[in-house]
């Protein structure tokens, strides 16, 4: 449950953000990157300064556009950390730079950030849980530790809980679809499949052992088939002392039954 939901709505700086972006689904390249850029620049602050900051972000990132920032050189690393409408702090001016070269670079490899953040919804067949997420971030951009990750995914609807449910804007984030319920939705739609792999596989193997089972039920019947050793009969005392037929066991083989 959020306590987000608590304090944000109606609030003059929180109000329109908790209504209509946080945790709603979001697929243009500057808007994750602006989320991204925005979330690591909150670590060690509230995020009611970062969002009264936010247009001057905008201002000194180019609108966030991912193939500029990638292309700052010194004198914009610089400018970045004179201008007191951001947070100039330089390990997070230089993750900034970073991460838009990466996300370059995903759209090489995936297509785009968005559709890396897709390729990467499902882990094992299972949803990617939050601590695999953080573990995959911290692999892949820079500044970006358990709770920035954390925030990143929720607030874009990778992760579920930046709203309870009884919040309205819950009920509108659950009409997109947000991106967590869809990778439950095709967690289970693998289900059946695996399932059935596993079921055709199991039909395989006991198709291989079968030759082996007739094989064992024809030896068995084989030395059921064997007639029994004839035993002796005791003799019966006669005056002429003729010798007495041996019994013997049927030697009629066992009939194989059949279904």
């Amino acid at each position: 449950m959020s306590g987000y939901c608590n304090i944000a709505p109606n609030h003059p700086v929180h109000g329109e953000y908790h209504d209509r972006e946080y945790g709603f689904p979001q697929r243009d390249e500057s808007d994750l990157f602006e989320r991204l850029i925005l979330e690591i620049n909150q670590a060690g602050l509230s995020w009611e300064t970062i969002l009264r900051k936010r247009e001057g972000f905008r201002r000194a990132y180019d609108g966030f556009v991912v193939d500029k920032v990638a292309a700052y050189g010194q004198a914009e690393r610089l400018r970045l950390l004179e201008d007191a409408g951001i947070i100039r702090n330089r390990l997070k001016v230089d993750a900034a730079i970073h991460n838009a070269q990466v996300i370059q670079g995903l759209r090489a490899s995936h297509g785009g950030f968005a559709q890396w953040l897709d390729a990467h919804q499902l882990l094992d067949g299972r949803p990617r849980e939050k601590a695999d997420w953080i573990k995959l971030f911290k692999k892949t951009f820079r500044f970006t530790g358990g709770e920035i990750t954390n925030e990143f995914l929720m607030s874009l609807s990778y992760l579920p809980g930046a709203h309870r449910e009884s919040c309205p804007a819950y009920q509108r984030i659950d009409k997109l679809k947000p991106y967590w319920r869809r990778a439950r939705e095709q967690a289970a739609a693998l289900k059946p499949a695996s399932k059935s792999a596993g079921s055709t596989a199991g039909k395989a193997g006991d198709a291989k052992a079968a030759p082996a089972k007739a094989v064992n039920k024809t030896a068995a019947n084989k030395s059921a088939s064997k007639p029994a050793p004839a035993r002796k009969a005791a003799a019966k005392p006669t005056a002429s002392k003729k010798p007495v037929a041996k019994k013997t066991a049927s030697a009629k083989p066992a009939t194989k039954k059949t279904r």
